[in-house]
């Protein structure tokens, strides 16, 4: 760290404080899983849940990330990183305001989800792994982004060309091709509303 720069957090208000009056426990929900396993769905139903029962939440979603505070990124090894620890630094600031963060990332290996644990703290972090197959994404192909991996068209593709690492120890796991939404939404909010309460 510079010597110029002089950090006056021990001066601000604490997480606990903004907790108490938000009457919720601010965590980092972390959700990972291939393009199209249905994170997003998954994460914008959470939110609107939680909203309903008056919990102030945040949702950092991957596209978004990568049209503005990540657009400079690419797809290397190195930018993939990159792009997890910006993300994982904004959802620790949010969280450190008592908010309930909803991360909607790929967040393809292990050494990334513990790089995003390590800058939010491991008792913030809660990982959450949307299970769906290569094929099963393949079959959905929301985005049209398989079709053109599959033909050559993109280059380390997650789950092609590029790895994907299944988490291990996952906080829960929703296996969104072998349940109906309605369950795994139901199951999701039902976890989350248990660590949340003060």
């Amino acid at each position: 760290m510079s010597n110029n720069i002089h950090s006056i957090k021990h001066t601000l208000l604490q997480k606990a404080d903004k907790e108490k009056l938000l009457k919720q426990r601010g965590i980092v929900l972390w959700m990972s899983g291939l393009s199209g396993s249905g994170k997003s769905t998954l994460a914008r139903a959470l939110e609107n849940d939680l909203f309903e029962r008056g919990h102030l939440t945040k949702l950092l979603d991957g596209d978004n990330l990568r049209t503005g505070l990540n657009n400079n990124l690419g797809f290397s090894e190195a930018d993939r990183l990159e792009n997890i620890r910006r993300a994982a630094e904004v959802a620790k600031l949010f969280v450190e305001n008592g908010e309930i963060v909803i991360c909607s990332f790929i967040s393809p290996t292990n050494e990334i989800r513990t790089l995003a644990k390590s800058i939010i703290g491991e008792k913030d972090y809660f990982e959450i792994y949307i299970n769906a197959s290569f094929e099963e994404c393949a079959k959905r192909d929301v985005k049209g982004l398989y079709k053109k991996a599959l033909n050559g068209e993109i280059k380390n593709f997650t789950g092609l060309d590029a790895p994907f690492d299944a988490p291990q120890n996952p906080f829960v796991e929703i296996k969104t091709a072998d349940e109906d939404f309605e369950i795994s939404r139901n199951k999701l909010l039902n976890k989350v509303l248990e660590v949340i309460k003060l």
